[in-house]
């Protein structure tokens, strides 16, 4: 009896050893688990950046900004939107979400409501309250968005212990990417005031580092005389400085350098004419730098996410076109801000910590007037024209007024109470809108709802449009426009097709767990967020559509 006591003891406390080796390997793997993954993921949008600019301006880079992430990041040459429309809110969504609008909800910068029967944007949200300006500014959330973010996993991943900020010039570009359970979002509040905002959806006052940059007059040392950094004759990959084909600034006869802001703010709505000059992002640069220490984020082996969205590349886009010396001197400028910021990250999280990545939201098309120019076909469609015609065109086939209801981001609405009241056939009434759309002068192609959802397009722009269109929020009918034809003024450009020039964006991944390389396999903008979550080891976002690209992760 005795021995088979002894031999008991022996063989518990074998187990007992062994189950304490067995707990003791977890936690070593926990912990060499954690300390693979980045302090910090820095996610980079930089705003209506074409892929070509990257190469088109590669002689006037730096050698530590988009140069570094070049040589010592991946770089994927042939990334691309899989879904139209190409807007900001819709990209930076994607970007994040690892979805397009047809899963995440978010259709357009703003869209008709179907069922309020009002325009909406994208991160209104009247229920929240402005934090840090008494106007209207702050009231913004991301409601509207209905699947996560991988910063939203991350959070969850961390039982909210990692945090998440966002940071930009515009409302939709921070709080978009920084998802639902964001620490906070803040962007640029102009006019009169110059400073960074944020909503009560995030807190009931700003922190005393944000309070603390706002009231150093962090904007003001910008109102400054804007000429080109390096002498404009060299500014050889861009168009005369003087042309017919952009808008400038109220105050200035030309849309020519040099241009006083300081002289021209009190007719551009004061701080708001930053927005359309390099400074804009410089801004945005200090305030990310500033939330680094103000957050103290990347500071322990729990992952934080910063989002940071560069939003004057878009202002100047849309006011000088991509083809001006504006546009030109506007990247040389971000380059800089790009290289400092990479320097501060160095610096703060240390080299070999983060994880940075750097995208567009969408492209942008030359000045449809510019391409006439030089005979390439394009043009111009008058949106009110088009929904005039569009009114007779129904009422006299149908015998009813009104039962137009909204034309908006390339797609037709239509008054479905009045089609139940007088008995009309939805699907009758959207064919012949096809059947006479198609007829129209610069429409390419004209899709029914019920085409959408019944048909599954696997190729050309008609996936594309199929992975814009969402059941619920979308219109009746589509429209895409001849390639070069927008519907916009004929000084500056603008963006939203699935053409290449809106589509084709840069893709770059540089820092820890990222080899280095380049790829010419094709890319889509939704394969973004499932490679940031993989590389976290976390659960994708609950939406997502992409797929990790196993080839970018070391």
């Amino acid at each position: 009896m005795r021995l088979f006591l002894s031999l008991f003891l022996i063989l518990l406390l074998f187990n007992c050893k062994a189950q304490n080796n067995i707990i003791e390997s977890k936690v070593e793997a926990i912990l060499t688990q954690g300390n693979d993954r980045p302090k910090l993921v820095v996610g980079v949008v930089v705003d209506q950046m074409r892929y070509d600019y990257l190469t088109r301006f590669n002689n006037k880079f730096s050698e530590g900004g988009f140069k570094r992430l070049i040589n010592e990041g991946f770089y994927c040459k042939n990334n691309h939107y899989n879904y139209v429309p190409t807007y900001t809110g819709p990209g930076h969504t994607s970007i994040y979400t690892g979805t397009t609008p047809k899963y995440h909800g978010i259709i357009g910068n703003n869209w008709y409501d179907k069922d309020i029967k009002e325009t909406v944007y994208c991160a209104g949200d009247s229920t929240v309250q402005s934090v840090g300006t008494l106007s209207k500014a702050g009231q913004m959330s991301p409601h509207r968005m209905v699947s996560t973010t991988f910063a939203d996993e991350n959070r969850l991943f961390t039982q909210l212990q990692g945090k998440t900020i966002g940071v930009s010039l515009k409302d939709r570009g921070a709080i978009l990417p920084a998802g639902h359970t964001a620490n906070a979002a803040y962007w640029f509040n102009g006019r009169d005031e110059g400073s960074f905002i944020s909503s009560t959806y995030y807190m009931s006052d700003l922190p005393k580092w944000v309070n603390d940059f706002n009231d150093s007059d962090a904007a003001e040392k910008y109102l400054k005389v804007w000429n080109t950094l390096y002498n404009i004759e060299t500014y050889t990959e861009s168009g005369t400085d003087l042309n017919d084909y952009e808008s400038g600034f109220r105050g200035k006869e030309t849309a020519s350098f040099p241009y006083d802001l300081n002289a021209l703010k009190t007719d551009n709505y004061g701080f708001d004419i930053l927005k359309s000059t390099p400074y804009g992002n410089s801004i945005v640069a200090d305030f990310a730098i500033a939330a680094i220490d103000g957050e103290q984020l990347g500071q322990d082996d729990i992952a934080d996410v910063l989002t940071v969205s560069f939003s004057s590349t878009d202002y100047v886009g849309h006011n000088f076109g991509v083809n001006s010396k504006e546009i030109e001197d506007t990247y040389i400028r971000l380059d800089k801000d790009l290289e400092r910021f990479l320097i501060a990250l160095d610096a703060k999280i240390g080299k070999g910590n983060y994880t940075l990545f750097l995208t567009s939201d969408h492209g942008a098309v030359h000045v449809p007037a510019y391409l006439q120019s030089v005979k390439i076909p394009s043009g111009y469609i008058d949106s009110a024209t088009f929904k005039n015609d569009v009114e007779t065109f129904l009422t006299n086939r149908f015998e009813v007024p009104g039962l137009l209801e909204n034309v908006s981001n390339n797609q037709i609405f239509l008054n479905k109470k009045l089609i139940n009241d007088f008995k009309l056939d939805l699907k009758e009434i959207e064919e012949a809108l096809v059947d006479e759309l198609i007829t129209f002068e610069n429409i390419y192609k004209v899709y029914t709802a019920n085409t959408m959802q019944t048909t599954s397009f696997t190729t050309g722009v008609e996936e594309l449009l199929q992975n814009g269109y969402n059941q619920k929020r979308s219109g009746d009918v589509i429209m895409v426009y001849d390639p070069a034809v927008i519907s916009y003024g004929k000084k500056g450009s603008t963006h939203g097709s699935a053409l290449n020039y809106d589509t084709h964006v840069p893709l770059l991944f540089f820092g820890k767990g990222i080899k280095k390389g380049s790829t010419l396999t094709k890319t889509v903008i939704t394969d973004i967020a499932p490679t940031m979550s993989a590389l976290l080891g976390i659960s994708f976002p609950n939406a997502a559509t992409g797929k990790p690209l196993e080839f970018v992760i070391d």
